[in-house]
């Protein structure tokens, strides 16, 4: 059991190290810009206005999950319902402009700070 222990705990500080360099990788980016490609291109239609996802498309943004290499390679490759995007269509700057919009998006708050929904909380609570 020690032995099968070790090497998945090698693995994951290995992948949590390697996580942290690729978000650090990733280029400069310009988010007023990204916010222009990212409505231009159409990526809003699917994925939200800011990246909350929605029908059609995933939850991209707050806070972004993809490290930029993995942002990158899905955008590019993908070969699900989103069209790969190339970089005649989107170059890597405007994509990291992208990126930086996506990651600039601030946090929704904790549905605990919200007087309205800890109130309905409360109240459904009581009616039990």
């Amino acid at each position: 059991m020690r032995i099968a222990i070790f090497p998945a705990v090698v693995i994951a500080a290995l992948f949590g190290a390697s996580s942290a360099f690729a978000a650090a990788a990733a280029p400069q980016g310009d988010p007023a810009k990204g916010k222009v490609n990212f409505e231009t291109v159409g990526c809003y239609q699917c994925h939200g206005f800011q990246g909350q996802g929605g029908r059609e498309g995933k939850r991209i943004g707050d806070p972004m999950p993809l490290a930029w290499p993995a942002f990158l390679g899905w955008v590019r490759t993908t070969s699900g319902d989103m069209p790969p995007y190339t970089p005649k269509v989107l170059s890597d700057q405007q994509l990291a402009d992208i990126y930086a919009y996506l990651q600039s998006i601030p946090k929704a708050p904790d549905y605990k700070t919200i007087p309205l929904l800890t109130g309905m909380q409360n109240t459904a609570s009581n009616t039990r």
